[in-house]
């Protein structure tokens, strides 16, 4: 069994725009938070098998590998070390879509599907990690939106006051 979290934003710029941003895998670091540094690791920068690691600090790196890439709308990555999916999840992938919204607006979806070894214990890890898994889904999202439509990293600051203010409005 697997979970599956998905968080959608509208993000102020046509799709292929957006489309220009989302498909150079080298600018996570402006919108992942927690990513400080990203690397394309081969020749390959677009399309399926380009690989980059996201460095959270000077040693600690993930992999992530594109398994599926749809020209224009988005791709799907496998996150991993090696060849083995990143702990502790059995596996784990985090896919991009990009959808018309309007006439200069871009509806971005992302999802994170990940399934827990272990069992019964991994099914109740699954279900307990699932909020936690969502903010971090939403966060990506919300720091995109931020980071394309200001064309300036997202800081952990203006995430924060962007959520606020997202609260405060009553969305």
């Amino acid at each position: 069994m697997s979970r599956e979290v998905t968080s959608r934003v509208i993000i102020e710029m046509p799709r292929e725009q957006a489309w220009a941003r989302l498909r150079d895998l080298s600018l996570a670091h402006n919108y992942v938070p927690g990513v400080v540094r990203t690397e394309i690791t081969g020749e390959q920068t677009q399309g399926v098998g380009a690989s980059r690691y996201v460095y959270r600090g000077a040693k600690s790196r993930l992999q992530e590998t594109v398994v599926e890439w749809r020209e224009g709308e988005g791709f799907t990555i496998r996150l991993h070390r090696g060849d083995r999916s990143v702990p502790p999840f059995r596996s784990a992938s985090f896919s991009y879509q990009l959808a018309d919204h309007g006439p200069q607006q871009t509806l971005l979806t992302t999802t994170m599907r990940f399934a827990m070894p272990w069992g019964a214990l991994g099914r109740w890890l699954e279900k307990l990690m699932e909020k936690p898994v969502a903010a971090t889904v939403a966060d990506v999202a919300t720091a995109m939106k931020l980071y394309y439509e200001s064309g300036r990293p997202t800081t952990a600051t203006a995430l924060a006051a962007y959520k606020v203010a997202a609260r405060r409005r009553g969305c």
